[in-house]
């Protein structure tokens, strides 16, 4: 629903109610929140106690809630009320990590960004394609190798991928159609 929309702020939100929560629970939570206020300005002025309510169940709702006051705040303040283009301006913003700013820069603003999450850092890493330790590693690392237009879509692609066939432990190796190029780094035990 947020990344349909492509607004840069609905888009954050939402990206920051979806940490470690499942998708299908970061839908309902968002479309209860942006019924309530859908702007910085009028998200600021709930209570935080309303906020934790209308997002609960994801994971961490009271962390996240107030993250959002804090966010709101700061958009206020600082930024006239909009959400910053720019990945060091968003990286400002509480509870916003490098995969949630090159979300709203990919999503809400449509310029160049890589999402990595765990899908696309184990798989990247298991494929041979990259050999980093962590999620801003295997970031910079597909910054130099990847080409920029495959940035965008690299993600949904991974996630998807990681969800059905890649999974962490067990991966269904016997129906992927890139096992033959595959690294397997990291594979234990296989389907």
């Amino acid at each position: 629903m947020a990344q349909r929309s492509r607004d840069p702020f609905r888009i954050l939100i939402a990206c920051l109610l979806s940490l470690r929560t499942q998708d299908a629970v970061t839908a309902q939570a968002s479309a209860r929140l942006f019924r309530l206020a859908h702007t910085p300005r009028t998200l600021r002025r709930l209570p935080r106690r309303t906020i934790e309510r209308a997002i609960y169940p994801v994971g961490f709702y009271r962390t996240k809630a107030r993250h959002i006051h804090q966010i709101c705040d700061m958009l206020t303040a600082r930024f006239d009320g909009r959400v910053p283009s720019e990945l060091a301006q968003l990286l400002l913003l509480p509870g916003v990590g490098r995969k949630t700013a090159n979300l709203v820069r990919v999503e809400g603003f449509r310029q160049p960004g890589i999402c990595v999450d765990t899908h696309v850092h184990r798989i990247s890493n298991r494929l041979g394609y990259v050999r980093t330790v962590t999620p801003e590693q295997t970031e910079m690392a597909l910054r130099a190798k990847l080409p920029r237009r495959y940035w965008p879509v690299y993600n949904e692609l991974l996630v998807s991928f990681g969800q059905t066939v890649c999974h962490p432990t067990s991966p269904w190796c016997s129906r992927c159609p890139v096992e033959g190029w595959c690294a397997k780094r990291g594979v234990r035990h296989s389907r």
